[in-house]
């Protein structure tokens, strides 16, 4: 359905080879972690890449100042290389979505030490958007029609396809690449702009976001129309790297956590992600994209 995810000299060299490929200075075969000399955190853009890494810049120096290193901010272009970087050890700190989260833990042993909060909420929902005047008008609208053009974020977004997905499926849909012609467009503000410029017949986003592209159409909430959410999904994360140190983990974790009381870092990260705060999590909290990362799991293998 997807397309997809014996001489001493040589010894010796190998020893190197290994011993280079920790980041920031980690060496993971060794019984105690050497700490890094500067962080590096990873975003996947919702909204314009360039934006996000100059909304980002104030978040790096508080950071950096909370935690006596330097911070910098990657913007990576899809959910599949900040996986990676983070498996590679080149992104310590990552800014998850849900199943991105609960990949790298199976590829990386990624750890998520923080949950964001929306609206008072640590769980979100997965929007189904129609033009105004589209004929559709549920979501069984969309299982009893083919050919129609379904545009999302990427196929690792959680709420843009792996969501909506399974529940299509579980609903009667048989085949996602017969009955629809799918678009990958980026992110989410690029998902609406396809309905708005006629190119996508529906999309699939976060809820509700719209929002994302408001300013530059102040009657998107008039001109598009919600057609149905999905079930309750986990927030996105803030995941750590393997081979932290406990101390270096609960460092950030505290310097993440004070941002609930800094009105100025909430709204910077409220214009990155829309987030208003952030909580403690733990793996098991993501469970339930576990279970829909089981229905994909052979198509999103790589």
């Amino acid at each position: 359905m997807l397309k997809r995810f014996g001489v001493i000299t040589l010894a010796i060299i190998s020893m190197l080879v290994l011993a280079a490929c920790g980041t920031n200075g980690t060496d993971s075969d060794s019984e105690e972690t050497e700490e890094p000399t500067e962080l590096t955190m990873g975003f996947v853009p919702s909204q314009d890449a360039a934006n996000i890494a100059t909304t980002a810049e104030p978040l790096e120096a508080f950071l950096s100042e909370e935690l006596g290193i330097p911070v910098r901010a990657e913007v990576m272009s899809d959910f599949s290389g900040l996986v990676e970087a983070m498996r590679t050890q080149k992104v310590d700190i990552g800014f998850l979505n849900p199943f991105g989260f609960v990949q790298a833990e199976n590829r990386a042993d990624v750890e998520v030490i923080l949950k964001s909060i929306r609206n008072g909420d640590d769980y979100y929902v997965a929007q189904y958007t129609v033009p105004a005047d589209s004929p559709l008008q549920s979501i069984e609208d969309l299982i009893a029609t083919e050919g129609l053009v379904w545009a999302y974020a990427d196929d690792l977004s959680t709420s843009g396809f792996l969501f909506p997905a399974k529940q299509l499926m579980d609903m009667g849909v048989e085949d996602l690449d017969e009955h629809f012609q799918r678009i990958t467009v980026g992110s989410h503000d690029n998902a609406m702009l396809q309905l708005i410029d006629g190119q996508a017949d529906f999309v699939t986003t976060f809820q509700d976001a719209r929002v994302t592209i408001e300013s530059d159409f102040p009657t998107v909430m008039d001109d598009l129309r919600v057609l149905g959410v999905t079930d309750a999904i986990p927030n996105d994360t803030i995941s750590v790297r393997s081979g932290m140190s406990d101390d270096l983990k609960q460092q950030i974790t505290d310097a993440f956590m004070s941002l609930n009381e800094n009105e100025e870092m909430l709204e910077i990260m409220h214009e990155i992600y829309t987030w208003d705060g952030v909580a403690v999590a733990e793996s098991a909290d993501y469970d339930i994209v576990r279970e829909v990362f089981a229905a994909f799991e052979d198509d999103l293998a790589q």
